[in-house]
């Protein structure tokens, strides 16, 4: 008799990162079997589940303190999740797994190394070294003959021009960069005039994209400061993505439009983030626990 069908319960914990929320199962104690992709609607949905933009698995691992293993609000797995990785580091830090300070975390992307910093017994402030960014199309991935990057590339993705370009001074240029997983970036004057929830999904599903991408509306508001509206691929507008957030910092710095070091400011919070234009991404922010409770597996198999 599998779990699902034995009634078993399985321990969670809810934690966010800028209100990224997702629902953790820490694998170092929790050795329930159960099928995450079916599992994580179930829990994400929010009004007949816990609540969440998707489900995070916290394993042991052969060449990190843990490994992380990221699925979507849909079922859909992903490589990294910037926010979702600082709660991981929170967590190992907080149950004992790891003294605080330096941590590394398997991530689809690879090893990444935090420096958890706890605030209190629920909290940590994190810096993430997020690795170098992914230019090329092969690497996003993304279709694109004969060019070596993607950067400030006319937004075919959009189509014709729309009613809602005006109103948002929409520059219709893109940049696509990858942290990992897949990130599409574009300029305009307000974040808060583009419709994202009507945008949003087709950019993400656009053929260009074989494997979709994480969509990214910025607001420059100084050379160090942007805002940033988010569609994450597989889950629909969040309140804030970490992956994202490190992709806009690249896309600001190669087009000029921003300095190396920004302040990112997300429907959910800040996040630092810093990159030199040759190695890693730096990336800065909170990780703070919700709550914890069960669920019953009996109701994630109907």
């Amino acid at each position: 008799m599998t779990a699902e069908a034995s009634g078993e319960e399985l321990a969670f914990v809810k934690m966010h990162g800028l209100g990224n929320d997702y629902v953790y199962i820490d694998r170092f104690a929790e050795q329930t079997v159960f099928v995450p992709e079916t599992l994580a609607p179930r829990v994400a949905d929010r009004h007949r589940g816990v609540g969440g933009d998707g489900l995070i698995l916290v394993e042991p691992s052969a060449v990190a303190a843990a490994r992380m293993r990221m699925f979507n609000a849909d079922g859909s797995e992903s490589e990294m999740c910037g926010n979702g990785v600082r709660c991981v580091g929170h967590l190992v830090v907080s149950r004992g797994y790891v003294p605080a300070g330096e941590v590394t975390i398997e991530t689809g992307r690879g090893v990444l190394t935090l420096g958890v910093t706890p605030t209190g017994p629920r909290s940590s402030q994190v810096r993430v070294d997020m690795g170098e960014p992914l230019l090329e199309p092969e690497s996003i991935p993304a279709r694109a003959e004969g060019l070596r990057q993607l950067v400030d590339v006319p937004a075919t993705v959009l189509g014709s021009q729309a009613d809602w370009w005006q109103a948002a001074g929409l520059d219709p240029r893109m940049t696509c960069v990858s942290m990992g997983n897949p990130h599409v970036i574009m300029f305009c004057d307000s974040v808060a005039a583009v419709p994202l929830e009507q945008v949003g999904p087709l950019v993400e599903r656009h053929e260009l994209f074989p494997r979709r991408i994480n969509v990214h509306f910025v607001q420059r508001l100084e050379a160090n400061r942007v805002r940033v509206r988010t569609w994450e691929r597989g889950t629909g507008i969040t309140q804030a993505c970490g992956t994202g957030a490190s992709a806009v910092c690249v896309a600001g710095a190669l087009s000029g439009r921003t300095t190396a070091t920004i302040t990112a400011e997300l429907p959910g919070g800040n996040l630092e983030l810093t990159w030199d234009g040759r190695g890693s991404v730096f990336m800065t922010g909170p990780a703070e626990e919700v709550f914890s409770g069960v669920w019953p597996l009996t109701d994630a198999s109907r």
